[in-house]
């Protein structure tokens, strides 16, 4: 029986209506050990039962001391952490003290931590964990390891009954994820690393970390953690803080999250916002790369903040003043300013004239020209260029410019350049079935009519005579500067051929003339390069009619008449012999004809052929 057993009995014994008080107990030394004598001694007699009970005297000071003492003693119990003392370090192991005058040692490498370095020193109150205890001998086998495991392990399962934050350090990449030590090795999964599917987990290891338990399995050693609960809370409580001051207008300092084609997200602590790239800047943004990097700190303005959907539209020009509103007395209609080309499009030009005014020269007024290049052909991005202001307005921030006003006229020049009569030369550039304009110099075009091209052919389409392309000597008609037209003659080049023509044949003279086409009333025949002349159907020799004429073919006319004003030549087949003429000569008269067959029947043109 133990102490505390034995004066729990004497005290039981004791009869609570006893006149005769209990003696203080006696200390009586019996081998070596000291032992308390609580029985109380025998009473002879009875007592008066009007006798008053006298009050209990306490005991001396020197056995409350021993009371206490023993009540202060440690259990020893196998499987149970007990505290300890170390008394003393060696090369091999660790003497602690339980009490009781009980020593053990423990293994020196259960006192190393991960640098090789002994944790413990002599005097330190450590915890031990018993695995053997023999009370009769007083042997005792423990181990501090088991000891830390033990308290980890119950740190570790409160953390996970009231989802408390603990802290770990990364030490190990595993499969899956991470190793973390909690004091006892804990799987980190790679989804619970972080918020998002994290770039580099390795860059986490030899980091501390706040982790939460999620699943503990004391018996199989296995413990499962996840930091991306603690970042969540974290994330909640800072949306929350955020929220209470997040409002239109206000300026916040936030950092670049990520860049995309069409803007950045800025981490404002806990919630993203929407900085369009359009908010970027006053000026023309290509990409946010231009402006901003990904972790530069910001500050911007809230545009927009929804809190039902958690939308924030944030602006960074708006820190900046308007440029527009100091263009008004910057920029005037007629004046004249410098800029740089920073968008070409179909339909003309933008130019920066300063950082976020911008304004368009509409393809229209790139050049004085009339024919129209395509505006890349003739301006590029970032080249500098001098522009007269046409046009503004502030309301719908645009701004109308010119080039072609900056450059001076060229049909102002004109008249003394290019006066009536002047030969020039130039470039078909296209044509029409009126006629055909011819590029006369850059800008400049003239048109050639088609009763203009020759003198003796009635030219229905100008690419009768006329390709694209194609250079060609004209000559100049006329000039109106005002309606900036130019008229141009290609006739007038070459010699007349119906003055020639008139100058050597007369009415009656029979020639030779190839038909070039049939029509109801006659057949148009070419007699000279140039001359053209109608044999009407009655004319036609007897047995024929016009119809029957075969395009392509000679044959004799005679001459009928001519009106060298209107250019036209009368003809008749009739009483007209029909001889054959040479293959080299379209147009002859008759006489030159027979000639011509007596040179080919002759010895000497036998012998040429």
């Amino acid at each position: 029986m133990s102490f505390d057993d034995e004066r729990g009995s004497a005290l039981a014994d004791r009869a609570p209506d006893e006149a005769t008080p209990m003696p203080a107990p006696e200390i009586v030394s019996s081998n070596e050990e000291t032992q308390l004598n609580l029985h109380p001694p025998q009473i002879a007699g009875s007592t008066e039962s009007s006798a008053s009970v006298p009050e209990a005297e306490s005991p001396p000071s020197d056995i409350r001391d021993l009371l206490d003492s023993v009540d202060g003693l440690i259990t020893i119990a196998v499987d149970e952490v007990i505290p300890a003392t170390v008394v003393k370090i060696t090369d091999t192991e660790v003497v602690i003290d339980v009490g009781l005058k009980c020593e053990a040692a423990i293994p020196r490498t259960e006192f190393l931590n991960r640098e090789g370095v002994i944790s413990v020193s002599p005097g330190d109150s450590i915890q031990i964990f018993v695995e053997h205890y023999n009370e009769s001998n007083g042997t005792l086998r423990a181990s501090y390891q088991k000891a830390v495991f033990r308290r980890v392990w119950d740190e570790v399962e409160r953390a996970q009954r009231e989802q408390k934050t603990i802290q770990g350090k990364v030490i190990s990449r595993t499969k899956g994820g991470v190793t973390v030590d909690l004091g006892i090795p804990a799987f980190l999964p790679g989804s619970q690393v972080d918020l998002r599917p994290h770039p580099n987990i390795d860059a986490l290891l030899g980091q501390q970390i706040d982790v939460k338990v999620i699943k503990v399995n004391r018996e199989r050693n296995n413990a499962v953690v996840s930091r991306r609960q603690v970042l969540e809370e974290e994330q909640a409580a800072r949306k929350a803080k955020l929220a209470e001051k997040l409002h239109e207008g206000v300026i916040l300092t936030g950092r670049v999250k990520n860049l995309t084609d069409y803007g950045v997200f800025v981490d404002l602590g806990g919630i993203d916002g929407l900085l369009h790239v359009t908010d970027l800047s006053w000026g023309r943004v290509g990409k946010p790369s231009e402006v901003v990097q990904v972790d530069q700190e910001l500050r911007v303005k809230v545009l927009k903040y929804d809190a039902e959907k958690g939308r924030v539209s944030l602006g960074l020009k708006q820190l900046t003043p308007d440029p527009w509103v100091r263009a008004a007395k910057t920029y005037q209609p007629g004046s004249r300013a410098s800029g740089r080309v920073v968008g070409v499009v179909d339909y003309g030009v933008f130019v920066e004239l300063e950082p976020g005014i911008e304004g368009l020269i509409h393809s229209s007024e790139i050049s004085w020209s009339r024919r129209q290049k395509h505006p890349s052909k003739m301006l590029k991005v970032g080249d500098r260029v001098e522009v007269s202001i046409l046009d503004l307005s502030f309301e719908k921030r645009r701004i109308s410019l010119s080039l072609k006003q900056t450059l001076p006229d060229p049909w102002t020049t004109l008249p003394g350049r290019m006066a009536a009569g002047t030969v020039l030369e130039g470039r078909v550039r296209n044509m029409t079935e009126f006629g055909a304009f011819v590029e006369l110099d850059d800008g400049i075009d003239g048109l050639v009519h088609v009763s203009n091209m020759s003198w003796a052919r009635d030219i229905k389409h100008p690419s009768e005579v006329l390709k694209k392309g194609q250079k060609i000597e004209v000559v100049v008609l006329g000039i109106d500067p005002e309606k900036r037209r130019i008229s141009l003659a290609l006739k007038e080049t070459g010699p007349d051929a119906w003055t020639d023509f008139c100058s050597r044949i007369k009415a009656g003279d029979v020639v030779r003339g190839k038909v070039v086409r049939i029509a109801p009333f006659g057949a148009f025949v070419e007699i000279e390069p140039g001359v053209e002349g109608l044999c009407h159907t009655s004319e036609v020799a007897t047995g024929k009619k016009g119809g029957a004429l075969a395009v392509g073919k000679e044959y004799n006319f005679c001459i009928l008449r001519l009106s060298p004003t209107d250019k036209k030549v009368g003809l008749s087949m009739k009483e007209v012999k029909q001889e054959p003429a040479p293959a080299a000569s379209s147009i002859k008269i008759v006489e030159e004809a027979a000639t011509a067959a007596e040179l080919q029947d002759s010895p000497a043109a036998s012998q040429e052929s």
